[in-house]
């Protein structure tokens, strides 16, 4: 299924228009709803942002957030997993998580539907690492594979199983092969 943008808008207009379920994107003036997560892209999504907390919230080097709309560089996305180092997370004045997040992430991850562009998906990417994320990661679970892009570099496949994933500098703690990620959806742990 192709996604066809559904119609011309500025971004502050776009950032007052209600939240959709699923959600929508704001990219080049236009709005694209996101298709709605299934079955595996769920649960990918859950032991993701489980594994990267459990390994980096507890030392406050970083935190993960699904579904997290991030605006920033004209855009307006919500990748699948955003993770953010600890000391970028926006912050009310008492302390607490600011709901609004408009900078980029530090680490970006897409779960390829499988009704969902892999171009659009690798835009994405890109445009977060061209605003300064430092690691994307798309995920293509019928592949059982994983692209990793970095700026500046070619991007790598990673789809042998004892393959052990790249990690940005600041997540070395986040240790994770190839087969432990697609094993999620085996052992529903």
């Amino acid at each position: 299924m192709v996604q066809t943008p559904t119609r011309l808008i500025t971004l502050a207009d776009f950032l007052q228009q209600p939240e959709t379920k699923p959600a929508s994107e704001y990219i080049d003036s236009q709005i694209i709803q996101k298709p709605m997560p299934q079955g595996e892209h769920s649960t990918l999504q859950r032991g993701l942002t489980r594994e990267i907390d459990n390994a980096l919230s507890p030392l406050k080097i970083a935190h993960a957030y699904p579904e997290l709309r991030c605006t920033f560089g004209g855009r307006s996305i919500v990748p699948d997993v955003s993770i953010f180092r600890w000391e970028r997370i926006p912050r009310q004045p008492n302390g607490r998580v600011a709901n609004r997040f408009d900078l980029h992430p530090d680490w970006t991850i897409e779960i390829l539907s499988p009704d969902q562009s892999q171009t659009k998906v690798t835009r994405s990417i890109l445009h977060c690492l061209e605003h300064g994320t430092e690691m994307g990661w798309m995920i293509d679970s019928e592949e059982s594979g994983v692209f990793a892009y970095q700026p500046n570099q070619a991007p790598r496949f990673f789809d042998r199983p004892q393959m052990v994933l790249p990690v940005p500098n600041f997540a070395g703690e986040v240790e994770l092969t190839v087969k432990q990620l697609f094993d999620w959806l085996t052992d529903l742990r």
